[in-house]
């Protein structure tokens, strides 16, 4: 990486860990007034399903409902401490530079990048933060 360079970075959307999509996307549409096209992802490699939820402004970020597909989801752990927000994902220009400068600043990498199903195998990777903060990295679609 460049010194002083600036990377790219937007926020992409909000995750929320549920037990069933299909039994409270309805309440979280409502409740942030969103639209939802019905589309249901399963992701085999994250042992997960999520589907994606659009506030009224199109400039906002999405918000992510994320269930467990699988009993050992990485998710279901998290549920079982209650659930609710779990992650921040950013969507950045340059994955492998920006997790170096994450683990520079005292980051940990806990799934280094892989393809992700809901972003058409856009790679993906998740880092922990020195605050304790899971955060999602979504590599920049160049197309």
């Amino acid at each position: 990486m460049v010194e002083g360079a600036q990377l790219e970075v937007r926020l992409h959307h909000v995750g929320f860990a549920i037990r069933s999509i299909s039994s409270e996307v309805d309440a979280f549409r409502s409740s942030i007034l969103a639209t939802w096209d019905g589309k249901i992802f399963h992701d085999p490699l994250q042992k997960v399903r999520v589907t994606f939820l659009r506030t009224p402004s199109p400039t906002d970020a999405l918000v992510e409902l994320v269930e467990p597909a699988a009993d050992d989801s990485p998710v279901g752990q998290f549920l079982k401490r209650g659930g609710g927000l779990h992650h921040l994902c950013y969507e950045v220009s340059e994955l492998d530079t920006h997790l170096e400068k994450m683990q520079a600043g005292g980051g940990i990498i806990v799934k280094a990048p892989l393809p992700a199903v809901a972003f058409k195998n856009r790679r993906i990777a998740w880092v922990v933060t020195r605050q304790k903060l899971l955060l999602e990295f979504l590599e920049k679609n160049e197309s």
